[in-house]
């Protein structure tokens, strides 16, 4: 391809928009362009390279033997309204209605279609297990889009499902899209690690997530370097920690004039922040809840909403908050509620005593309170978030954290999409029973974010050569000079004849302007002709290391053939 006719804008400013190295840098290499929040188009440079994932993706699900079809992205509720994810996946889902009052979504995940497809073809034990899968648009109206299309409204997902007789083989078909999933993003040259994850809106017994370690990823990891545990924060659970026996003290009501945030108490009121319990609010699909910490831990939504099955949660209004406590928000407690509401404790706070808490009254905080004297909590629970140095749930070593963007997903599904729609074999004796099914993600576009953000610097993208749009750019540095052009036309022709995917850059712009847009884009290897072009001689620079050397034209050919 001639630059001087490729479809392609670069920028040299950063997008103000664009937060992160992917984002920035897949604009300002023309691979993306923004239609509207969360909504990206691909323009030719960059859909080249995401041509390049899908392929890879593609190999290895066709090897494991999965089949490809493809699903409309246009489907009707009743499906999903049999399995309950109708109502479960919230306002996160498109709805739309039709001409004749039929209501629609636009799919933000496949498994119910596919579940009926396999319901209608398959009767019996003989025709399992079967592997089906899809590279498809899918849409969710995310209530924060960021990242680019690492957290975008609508994207590009290749899911699978597996489809059993029984529990052995769903290990069987699990254990072979791991492989196929291990194979996929070791080709494309990621730094990943598999961790235990929350089933979320797809359910199932379990699952695991490929997390692309990254210091800007929008997942925090908890792993174990003992013995190799590893979980999704979202997942990891947190142990009930042994209780310190300790003397009740009588309750007092403390004066904390404006005093509202952990923070502002501690200072206060010279304690520590794991002296103090802090109470948060949250409405649950309807209902209020309140939720107790220790005052140095984070509340873990996706452990809330997972103990109330909700289908959408969000903190409590302030008008709930001071109609509930009788005082304004930050200094809610669990002693004086003037409603009767669900409290819920997390484990730690089981076994504290002697703690400070709001006291339901606008700038005053009980000390000393303690469970059983001073209230009952109708739920204890793990809700909170895991630390740095908690106890490993596997060995009892202490816990690390990083920071990682998921790029993958497998769950085992069991029985419940199956059930919930009628998908079912006759067995060896005739008698009919639910199939065992899985079910297999990999956020296409996100995926090749995320090789950017393991592969960049300041000047640009650096591609590993399976994804790079093209694997050679040739660039003379005088398109006047007849020489320099003669030879670099050889070149690009040669290595077209050689059925590689090349550049050249023939357009009447300084050398400057061609080296920058060559980095920023990420070609592996830029071939310069320039003043020792009637030698035959060539320049050579490599993206990934910025190694250079000259070398003859016929060498140059064999360096892009060595490289690919």
């Amino acid at each position: 391809m001639r630059v001087s006719n490729l479809f392609l804008s670069t920028q040299r400013e950063i997008p103000s928009d664009a937060e992160i190295p992917s984002h920035q840098l897949m604009l300002r290499a023309g691979m993306i362009r923004k239609c509207a929040s969360g909504i990206y188009a691909f323009m030719p440079i960059g859909l080249r390279s995401y041509k390049k994932v899908e392929a890879i993706i593609r190999e290895e699900m066709d090897k494991a033997g999965a089949q490809e079809l493809i699903m409309p992205a246009l489907l009707p509720a009743e499906s999903y309204q049999a399995s309950g994810r109708w109502d479960k996946f919230g306002p996160e889902m498109f709805r739309l209605t039709d001409r004749g009052n039929r209501n629609f979504c636009l799919g933000p995940t496949h498994e119910e279609p596919f579940t009926e497809a396999v319901r209608d073809n398959i009767r019996s034990y003989k025709q399992l297990p079967v592997t089906l899968y899809q590279i498809q648009h899918k849409y969710r109206d995310e209530k924060r889009p960021r990242f680019g299309v690492i957290r975008a409204r609508e994207f590009v997902m290749k899911d699978a499902y597996s489809f059993d007789v029984d529990e052995a083989g769903l290990d069987k078909s699990y254990d072979a899209m791991y492989k196929a999933y291990r194979a996929i993003f070791d080709k494309l040259g990621l730094d990943y690690t598999v961790v235990d994850a929350d089933t979320g809106a797809m359910g199932g017994s379990g699952s695991q997530e490929f997390m692309v370690k990254s210091p800007i990823g929008e997942d925090a990891i908890c792993y174990c370097d003992a013995c190799g545990y590893a979980a999704n924060e979202e997942k990891a659970p947190c142990g009930v920690p042994e209780k310190v026996e300790a003397e009740a003290l009588p309750i007092e009501k403390i004066h904390t004039p404006n005093v509202k945030t952990i923070e502002e108490l501690v200072a206060f009121m010279n304690a520590d922040a794991k002296d103090f319990v802090k109470t948060i609010l949250y409405n649950i699909d309807g209902k209020i809840v309140a939720v107790m910490v220790r005052g140095d831990r984070e509340i873990n939504e996706t452990k809330l909403g997972n103990i109330f099955d909700a289908t959408e949660m969000n903190l409590a209004a302030f008008d709930d908050v001071e109609r509930i406590t009788g005082a304004k928000v930050g200094f809610a407690g669990p002693v004086g509620l003037k409603e009767k509401i669900t409290v819920v404790i997390d484990n730690e706070v089981s076994v504290m005593s002697n703690f400070i808490v709001g006291a339901c009254e606008t700038d005053y905080h009980f000390k000393n309170v303690n469970i059983g004297r001073d209230f009952e909590p109708d739920m204890v629970k793990d809700v909170r978030n895991a630390i740095p140095g908690d106890a490993c749930p596997k060995c009892g070593k202490p816990l690390a954290m990083a920071r990682g963007t998921e790029v993958g997903h497998i769950f085992k599904l069991g029985t419940k999409y199956s059930s919930a729609l009628g998908c079912n074999f006759l067995d060896k004796d005739g008698k009919e029973n639910p199939m065992i099914m899985g079910c297999y993600g990999i956020g296409v576009s996100r995926t090749l974010a995320a090789i950017i953000e393991q592969n960049h610097d300041d000047d640009g993208i650096k591609w590993p050569v399976v994804a790079a749009p093209y694997r050679a750019v040739v660039i003379p540095v005088k398109t006047n000079d007849e020489e320099q052009m003669a030879l670099a036309e050889k070149i690009y022709n040669d290595l077209l004849a050689f059925g590689y995917e090349v550049l050249i850059d023939d357009r009447n712009e300084r050398p400057g302007v061609k080296f920058k847009d060559a980095d920023l884009i990420g070609i592996p290897l830029r071939i310069t002709v320039g003043r020792r072009a009637n030698e035959g001689i060539v320049e050579v620079k490599y993206r990934a290391d910025g190694k250079t050397e000259e070398i003859t034209a016929e060498a140059a050919i064999e360096a892009v053939k060595a490289l690919v």
